[in-house]
């Protein structure tokens, strides 16, 4: 989930003349990702409402994991290559996931209430809201509580598996829970880490536009990870209406 290629070293001061530069820097990352999420869910409805493609979805399983794999390999490539390909290319592959992304979320109109899905998506809004002006603005450092969490989501992701074959309703309501809280601090540590890079670029302003689609797409996955793990818990499914 998380694919960043970049460290940012910890805590840095930025200069007086270089506040604004970054505040523009920021402002595309979060200019980019909520594009996305604007894309994502688009698409995610636009398609829930086509009774031929949602069941294409839902039906042809090769089709539905070819959708996985398709963002799985977009993900993996603008990690690896962000640095070398233009920021056109960037912004396409990013959008071109945000797609991919709605196809796939598009399911989850048949499991949930419009209702819960909008007030869960609000929530979570809130949610990203407050823990990303925090890891803007704090001055403590969150590189120790972004490796533990990191471990964490390792351990969710492993116990998910597990799952699939268990088949524990305990187990998945413990990594839902478990899942809530990393995603909320991988909020704050990853926007202080995006904030922190900001002097790694040199001014660079092409480099620059190619990062702040990469701290889009972290920020992004973050929010949808979040958004998924609160509507476990406070989506109403349609057999509630």
């Amino acid at each position: 989930m998380e694919q960043n290629t970049y460290e940012p070293r910890t805590i840095q001061v930025v200069p007086e003349e270089l506040k604004a530069s970054q505040a523009k820097y920021m402002s595309n990352v979060y200019g980019w990702m909520s594009l996305a999420l604007v894309v994502t869910g688009l698409i995610a409805y636009l398609v829930s409402e086509s009774p031929a493609l949602i069941n294409a979805i839902i039906l042809n399983k090769l089709l539905f994991y070819g959708l996985i794999f398709a963002e799985l390999g977009l993900v993996i490539w603008l990690s690896t290559r962000i640095a070398k390909m233009s920021v056109a290319t960037a912004i396409t592959a990013f959008m071109g996931y945000a797609v991919l992304n709605g196809l796939t979320l598009s399911v989850i109109f048949l499991a949930y209430t419009l209702t819960s899905i909008t007030s869960t998506f609000f929530i979570t809004a809130g949610t990203f809201a407050v823990m990303s002006v925090y890891g803007y603005v704090t001055k403590s450092d969150l590189t120790k509580v972004g490796k533990i969490l990191m471990m964490l989501l390792v351990g969710i992701i492993i116990a998910s598996i597990v799952n699939i074959f268990l088949k524990s309703p305990m187990i998945a309501w413990i990594t839902t829970y478990i899942g809530v809280a990393v995603f909320v601090g991988l909020i704050a540590y990853d926007t202080q880490k995006i904030k922190n890079y900001f002097l790694e670029l040199n001014g660079d302003e092409s480099l620059m536009g190619r990062m702040a689609i990469m701290g889009a797409l972290t920020l992004y996955l973050d929010f949808i990870n979040l958004f998924l793990f609160l509507l476990r818990l406070f989506g109403g499914g349609r057999s509630n209406d």
